[in-house]
């Protein structure tokens, strides 16, 4: 009899099905990377995610994240990605946390309890913090590095952070993890150099939204993004937890 997950049982066989839907995955900031990998990553039968994200639907998400649509903008991120999943497969339990993961907030989330961690978020020290926690709890986890200021898609690469490159956020990653004594951490990041926009571009923008140069947070200039770099980027997020979760429960 044929159901929502027919056609990928195809490709994975019922076995892996099972599993995937016997896991619980968390994915760590619902924008334009995390949010994409949720939804694969509910669309591929994983029976329970979690979803962490402080934010809200804000109109400049608009061009690039699978929550922000003009009825979600104001809303909870992490919420709206809720009702999404639920609509996608019923069956799925998903939680969503409305808190900014840090030192502080940390110790509300206890890694351990999950099958896969998804670091989709932009903080370093969030970063970092998630990478040492599931270290510690000796849980998988995957990280999406940089994907503001990009173009190509096709210059994604999935690899360990020891052998990134080009990457400054995965540079800063890189040399902190050794500090910490993580030896390996997998993650998505792109060999493309960053584009930088314009100052006048830069200054326009500041200028629509009520801001200057630098802007509130002290940035001398907003990061520039597209409707299909931080999406691929949460798509390979997904796709190497599910053939992880597939090979770990095959083992």
């Amino acid at each position: 009899m044929s159901n929502r997950f027919s056609r990928t049982q195809l490709l994975f066989g019922a076995d892996a099905m099972e599993a995937l839907a016997r896991a619980r995955v968390v994915v760590f900031g619902i924008g334009g990377v995390g949010g994409y990998c949720a939804e694969a990553l509910a669309r591929s039968g994983v029976g329970a995610i979690d979803l962490v994200d402080h934010d809200v639907v804000s109109p400049t998400n608009v061009n690039r994240q699978i929550v922000a649509l003009e009825s979600t903008i104001g809303k909870s991120k992490a919420h709206v990605m809720a009702e999404r999943i639920a609509d996608i497969n019923p069956s799925c339990r998903v939680t969503a946390h409305t808190c900014f993961y840090l030192p502080d907030t940390a110790d509300e989330i206890d890694l351990g309890q999950f099958d896969y961690v998804v670091d989709a978020v932009d903080n370093v020290t969030a970063k970092l913090l998630l990478a040492q926690r599931a270290h510690d709890a000796g849980t998988p986890i995957i990280s999406s590095m940089g994907t503001a200021n990009k173009l190509d898609p096709t210059a994604l690469e999935v690899a360990d952070i020891n052998d990134t490159s080009i990457c400054p956020l995965a540079k800063i990653i890189r040399k902190e993890c050794r500090k910490r004594g993580i030896s390996h951490l997998k993650v998505v990041y792109s060999r493309e150099p960053a584009v930088q926009p314009s100052a006048e571009a830069q200054a326009a923008y500041l200028g629509s939204v009520g801001e200057s140069t630098p802007d509130k947070f002290g940035r001398a200039g907003v990061p520039a993004s597209n409707a299909f770099v931080p999406p691929s980027a949460g798509l390979l997020l997904a796709s190497e937890v599910v053939n992880d979760l597939i090979a770990a429960a095959s083992a």
